[in-house]
C-alpha cells in the first residue's frame, strides 16, 4: 500500500513552505496559472498565419521547445519583467479568479494551490516572481516536473495533474471537497472524468487505499484573450529561431519567418469603417455568425502586388482620400458601397471593375461577388461621406523552413507546388469585351484612350486593342488572378483602361490568354450560364483567347484569400477575431 504523507506532498512543490496539519484541511482549492488566474499572451492571430499558430505552440517545432517552453515569452508579457513587476503586472489578471484565490487565502481549512503545466526548471523562479508580485500566497505552487516524488514518468501536463491531484486527496484524507479552477475544455473534461473514476475506484472492496469518496467541482474559466505588442512578439519568436538554427547540425531543420501577402488595398480606418458601415442596413435577426463585416480596404490586387502597379499608386504608405458616389446590394448577400477618388482626376488602380468597399457579405457568399454588381444606387449628399485611406497590404507571417534556392517573390508563397510564382508585370488581363457594346463604341472609346495607353501600357499584338472598361453596365465579375502568374492582371486605372482582345459575338471564353509564347484557357466573360474554356493553350498570343481567372482560383485552403474570406482551418483573413490587418509586415 503507497504511502502519503505531508513530507512527500511537499516534493511537488516548488517552494519551500510548511504545509499544514492533516486534521486541519477540510477542503482543497487548485488554481491553474495560464488563462485562469494570469491572462498569458498567446500566438496573435493577426500577425501568424494558421499553421504557424499551432506550430509555434509546439515543443517538438523548435530545439529548445516552442511558445510554452520559452520562459522568455512569459517574461515579455507587457512591458517587460523589470517593469512589469514594479506594478504587479497590472492588467494582466483575471481579477475574478484573483478575488477567489484571496478568498482561500482566508479561509483556514482550505488548501490553496497552484497548479500549471510548464516546466519547473525553466518557470519556477518567473511564475514565483508573478505570484509574489500580487501578494498572492498559496500553499502550494507546483510546476511540471520530469519525475515525480515516487519516481512518475508523465507522459503528458494531464497525466502530470492528475498524479498530483491524487497525493494531494490522499494525503488530507479529512478534506471532504476539492475544487479545480481551469480554463481549457479538454482538461476540465479530463478533470471531471478523472474524479469520477477516481471516486469510484474509492468504492471498491479492493481500493488500496482506503479513503471515504471527495465532492469534486471543477469550474471551467472562460479563456481570455491577451498578446504581445506584434513588434516584442516577432522578435520574440525571431530569437526563438536563432536558438534553433544555432543547434541545428549541417543546416538541416533551419527555420525562417516568411511573410505571405493577402492583398494589397486603400486600407481603411476604423473610425471611417463605421461610418461606412452606417449607408447599409442589414437583414434583422441573424444569428450572429451570419453576416461577416468588412469595410476596411479598397482593393488594389489580391496578394503581392507587382511593382511596376505598386509604383502607379505611389507606393506603400501613400494616402489617397476618396468619396462614396452610391451603393448597392447583390442578391441580398453582399454589401457595398461605390466611391471616387478626391479629386476625381487622382490616379488610382484596383482589380474591381470599379472602385468600391465591400462592407458586408452573407454567410455563403464571397466577397469578389460585388464585381458582379451593375446597378448602384446614388446616396444622398449627407451620406456621401470623404474619408481617407493609405496604401498598405495584409500580411501575415509564417515560419517554415529556410529554402536557400527561393528568392524574395518565391517565399511569399507558403506553398512550393504554386507554378509561376515570379513577379507579374501589369500588361492588364485578356477577356472578351462587354456584349452590350457595339464596335463603333469600341472604337470611340479606344480612339479617346489612344494617348494614355501608349503613354502607360506596352504595345499588344494588332489585334490585342484597348477598349474602355465602363463600369456601370460592365456584365464581368471582379477580376482577381493568382499572383503566381505574371503578366496577366486586368485592372481598373481611373482612365478605366484595361487591355481585352476583340472578340466575335461568343458567349465563351477563349482557350488561352495571351502570354507571349504561351496561353491559359479562359474562364468565360459571364458567369450568368456561358462556361468559359477550361483547357491550357499552347499557341502564341494571335491565337490565345480570354484570360480570365476567379478568385476561386486564387483562394485554397492554405490561407490565401480576398479579404475577409476564410482562410486555413476556418479563420479569417483577419485571424480569429477579425480587424484591420497589420501594414508592412
Amino acid at each position: 500500500m503507497t504511502t502519503h504523507t505531508i513530507t512527500g506532498l511537499r516534493r511537488w512543490s516548488c517552494q519551500d513552505k510548511e504545509l499544514p496539519p492533516v486534521s486541519q484541511i477540510k477542503a482543497i482549492h487548485v488554481y491553474d496559472f495560464d488563462n485562469t488566474l494570469f491572462n498569458s499572451p498567446l500566438p496573435n492571430p493577426k500577425l501568424w498565419n494558421g499553421p504557424t499558430l499551432g506550430y509555434l505552440q509546439t515543443m517538438e517545432g523548435f530545439t529548445h521547445g516552442g511558445w510554452w517552453h520559452d520562459p522568455n515569452i512569459l517574461g515579455s508579457t507587457g512591458d517587460g519583467i523589470e517593469q512589469e513587476e514594479q506594478k504587479a503586472w497590472e492588467g494582466w489578471w483575471n481579477e475574478q479568479i484573483v478575488s477567489l484565490v484571496e478568498l482561500t487565502m482566508q479561509q483556514k481549512d482550505a488548501l490553496n494551490v497552484l497548479l500549471t503545466g510548464r516546466g519547473e526548471a525553466r518557470f519556477a523562479d518567473l511564475i514565483k516572481r508573478i505570484v509574489e508580485s500580487k501578494k498572492l500566497d498559496f500553499d502550494m505552487v507546483c510546476l511540471k516536473v520530469e519525475v515525480g516524488p515516487s519516481n512518475q514518468r508523465f507522459s503528458n501536463t494531464m497525466n502530470y495533474k492528475q498524479g498530483l491531484l491524487k497525493d494531494l486527496i490522499h494525503t488530507y484524507t479529512d478534506a471532504d471537497e476539492i475544487r479545480v479552477y481551469e480554463d481549457r475544455p479538454k482538461h476540465v473534461r479530463g478533470f471531471r472524468d478523472f474524479f469520477t473514476a477516481f471516486n469510484k475506484a474509492l468504492m471498491s472492496p479492493t481500493a488500496p487505499t482506503p479513503r471515504k469518496p471527495i465532492t469534486a467541482e471543477v469550474v471551467q474559466v472562460a479563456e481570455g484573450s491577451t498578446t504581445l505588442s506584434p513588434i516584442t512578439e516577432t522578435a520574440e519568436v525571431q530569437r526563438m529561431i536563432n536558438s534553433h538554427n544555432a543547434s541545428v547540425p549541417n543546416h538541416h531543420g533551419r527555420l525562417a519567418i516568411k511573410r505571405t501577402i493577402f492583398y494589397t488595398g486603400y486600407i481603411i480606418s476604423p473610425l471611417d469603417t463605421t461610418n461606412l458601415l452606417s449607408l447599409i442596413n442589414l437583414p434583422t435577426q441573424l444569428p450572429d455568425n451570419e453576416v461577416k463585416i468588412l469595410a476596411n480596404n479598397i482593393l488594389i490586387t489580391p496578394r503581392p502586388c507587382p511593382r511596376s502597379i505598386l509604383d502607379k499608386v505611389g507606393g506603400i504608405g501613400k494616402k489617397f482620400t476618396w468619396q462614396v458616389t452610391g451603393t448597392a446590394v447583390f442578391e441580398n448577400k453582399v454589401w457595398a458601397a461605390r466611391v471616387s477618388p478626391v479629386p476625381e482626376t487622382e490616379r488610382y488602380y484596383t482589380e474591381n471593375p470599379v472602385p468600391m468597399v465591400v462592407l458586408a457579405v452573407r454567410k455563403g457568399a464571397r466577397p469578389q461577388d460585388a464585381g458582379r454588381i451593375q446597378n448602384w444606387q446614388p446616396v444622398p449628399p449627407e451620406k456621401a461621406y470623404t474619408f481617407d485611406t493609405v496604401v498598405g497590404e495584409k500580411v501575415l507571417l509564417r515560419v517554415e523552413e529556410e529554402n536557400p534556392h527561393e528568392g524574395d517573390w518565391e517565399s511569399l508563397f507558403p506553398n512550393r507546388l504554386n507554378s509561376r510564382k515570379h513577379p507579374r508585370e501589369d500588361i492588364g488581363q485578356l477577356s472578351e469585351a462587354p456584349r452590350n457594346q457595339t464596335q463603333n463604341q469600341i472604337q470611340n472609346q479606344t480612339t479617346n484612350h489612344q494617348s494614355y495607353r501608349d503613354t502607360h501600357f506596352p504595345t499588344l499584338p494588332n489585334n490585342k486593342q484597348p477598349i474602355a472598361n465602363q463600369s456601370q453596365s460592365h456584365p464581368h465579375p471582379a477580376q482577381h488572378q493568382n499572383p503566381s502568374l505574371d503578366n496577366r492582371r486586368g485592372g481598373t486605372s481611373n482612365n478605366h483602361i484595361s487591355y481585352q482582345p476583340r472578340a466575335p459575338n461568343t458567349n465563351r471564353g477563349g482557350r488561352g490568354g495571351y502570354r507571349g509564347h504561351q496561353a491559359r484557357g479562359g474562364r468565360g466573360n459571364i458567369r450568368g450560364g456561358d462556361r468559359g474554356g477550361r483547357g491550357r493553350g499552347r499557341g502564341g498570343g494571335p491565337h490565345g483567347g480570354g484570360g480570365y481567372k476567379s478568385l476561386d482560383d486564387v483562394n485554397d485552403n492554405r490561407g490565401h484569400g480576398y479579404p475577409g474570406q476564410e482562410n486555413e482551418r476556418g479563420k479569417g483573413a483577419y485571424g480569429a477575431q477579425g480587424g484591420l490587418p497589420y501594414n508592412g509586415y
